[in-house]
């Protein structure tokens, strides 16, 4: 999309016309869903959009971490993090002690404050423990897919400057060629049982809570170093501070836990997104237990799984991404199984198609679906689906967040755009990232000078204040919700011999959303193959990041600055090349 398209909220628009058949109920009034009016929100002489909903009150005192914001918050939970397969729990009443018995061990092994702490484990009941002590001494924890290269592993330890790691057996080989000293974690949770290679890990937890050191952690300090392939380019470490951290538990989960009819400590959340990830990181090892919700936590998605945990915890919240939703949906065509505890399924970190909606909804009428959005550059914050007994939106992601911003921006003159005119989202409030760690050249493509972060997302506000995405200015491919890079494939793909140019694009796919596809210009004779390059690349990256489709093409289309034109290579293109 070269320019900004103004797109008619009544108009027979295709996106808009879509996106409003999809929604089941519309409101009877098309003033407001809050009852508000639209210049509450809108301000044409600003351009400027802001939350519907009423801001809310942060913590203004400038000594505080998120921690201590979590564990001070009163609610009557019983049960915090539960494993599905072993049942083995921690409550909530064990949860601070252990936290602190664990921070108290890492300041005794020598972690201080403002080093950093390598987490490269799968979903664990441990991992909110070791991620919240670790920012409880002041030092800052940096979350890594588990299944990373070793020289992709190398790349985070080096760049943010790990000094200890936790990680599981599996992955123990690839941290160690990092020189990085590794604290084992079990992932079964009988200490009587355990070999002598969790002794560390062991000793952590049985360290006196009494020991913790006494910090005056600041609410500016650094809490997390979150690697993202932001609008462009190879990863980055997105440093959010505890500031950052705690306007996201108060904008994102406190808040939205505020809208039930029903107390949050009744609710019970399916945990199989990856926590290393922004979307579950913010939800399952921070937010969700300052609210006393019971969180039961899935080490690896398997459908059948899914389904038995579901039903034999009573999960009545399950947050997932598009390849879940489709799951939930063809298990539920079985009589077998009911899941009528299921209360609320939301929907984030990539684009949900407009069918796998409509055939969710045929088959869960009882659950209220939503979709929301937000970035690791936001901490997770942006915006969150709303729906009510007068109106039901299921294909928006939802209105902004309490104490969020938001401009719609003309791509051509860069002027800002009212509700129903299509152009690049910017967003500013409390939980916007820093910066770039030792990246200020990136930082200060991604956020101005007055604190707007440029999304390189296209779309538009309705009339009502709800938010539809339409497409991406950005480069990165989003698999099943997890980001790729284009640069990093290339940059391996053109290593082979026999590949002479290349570029990667986003290709749609119903299952996984989008699916790195390589368009490869070969050496004149050679007989290089799809499989061939498909094989060349999946030794190399990540499993996530491999190529999935290969297009050999005469060359490679470019602007007359040299910028790939991947449109016009995922627009059908490549045929005519």
């Amino acid at each position: 999309m070269a320019n900004a398209a103004k797109v008619s909220c009544h108009s027979r628009n295709e996106v808009f016309e879509q996106t409003q058949m999809a929604n089941v109920a519309i409101q009877d009034e098309v003033s407001d869903v809050s009852g508000a009016k639209t210049s509450r929100w809108f301000s044409p002489e600003t351009g400027i959009h802001t939350s519907k909903h009423e801001n809310v009150q942060l913590p203004e005192d400038p000594v505080m971490d998120v921690v201590s914001f979590i564990l001070s918050n009163n609610h009557s939970g019983v049960l915090a993090l539960v494993d599905a397969t072993s049942g083995a729990s921690i409550s909530y009443a064990e949860l601070p002690e252990m936290i602190k018995s664990v921070a108290a061990g890492l300041h005794q092994i020598g972690v201080s404050r403002g080093q950093v702490v390598l987490i490269l484990l799968p979903n664990s009941i441990y991992f909110p423990v070791i991620f919240l002590a670790v920012l409880s001494i002041g030092a800052i924890a940096t979350p890594m897919n588990p299944l990373s290269t070793s020289s992709e592993i190398k790349r985070q330890v080096k760049n943010s400057g790990v000094v200890v790691s936790f990680t599981v057996r599996a992955y123990l080989d690839k941290v160690e060629k990092t020189g990085v000293e590794s604290i084992l974690v079990p992932e079964e949770f009988d200490s009587s049982s355990r070999s002598p290679e969790f002794s560390i890990f062991d000793k952590l937890l049985a360290c006196s809570p009494r020991l913790v050191p006494r910090r005056n952690i600041m609410q500016r300090d650094t809490a997390a170093l979150l690697y993202s392939s932001g609008t462009s380019g190879v990863s980055k470490g997105v440093v959010l501070t505890h500031a950052n951290l705690i306007a996201m538990v108060k904008l994102f989960v406190q808040f939205e836990a505020s809208q039930y009819d029903y107390p949050s400590w009744e609710t019970v959340t399916l945990a199989s997104l990856p926590m290393f990830h922004v979307y579950g990181l913010s939800l399952f090892s921070l937010g969700l237990l300052s609210t006393g919700s019971t969180v039961v936590v899935m080490k690896r998605f398997n459908e059948a799984e899914m389904v038995r945990t579901i039903e034999k915890y009573g999960v009545t919240h399950f947050p997932l991404v598009p390849p879940l939703l489709t799951a939930l949906t063809r298990v539920k065509g079985s009589d077998r199984y009911h899941m009528r505890c299921l209360k609320q399924v939301s929907c984030g970190a990539a684009p949900v198609s407009m069918n796998a909606i409509q055939e969710f909804l045929e088959k869960f009428p009882h659950v209220d679906f939503i979709q929301g959005y937000g970035m690791t550059e936001t901490a997770a914050v942006g915006t969150r689906g709303f729906n009510s007994k007068r109106f039901k939106n299921y294909t928006s992601v939802g209105l902004l967040a309490p104490n969020m911003e938001a401009k719609v921006v003309d791509l051509k003159t860069g002027s800002s755009l009212p509700p129903c005119n299509s152009g690049e989202l910017w967003l500013r409030g409390p939980s916007i990232m820093q910066g770039y760690l030792n990246n200020s050249h990136a930082t200060s493509l991604t956020v101005n000078q007055d604190g707007w972060l440029h999304t390189g997302d296209i779309g538009f506000f309705d009339q009502d204040g709800f938010l539809y995405l339409t497409d991406r200015l950005k480069e990165i491919i989003k698999y099943k919700g997890f980001q790729v890079a284009p640069a990093e494939l290339e940059s391996v793909i053109i290593s082979h011999p026999d590949v002479t140019d290349v570029a990667v694009t986003a290709i749609k796919n119903q299952e996984a959303g989008e699916i790195p596809a390589a368009f490869v210009v070969r050496r004149p004779g050679s007989k290089i193959s799809s499989n061939d390059v498909i094989d060349y690349v999946s030794q190399q990256v990540s499993p996530y990041k491999k190529v999935r489709q290969v297009v050999f093409v005469n060359y490679i289309p470019r602007s007359a600055a040299g910028k790939i034109l991947r449109r016009q290579l995922r627009n059908g293109g490549s045929s005519k090349l």
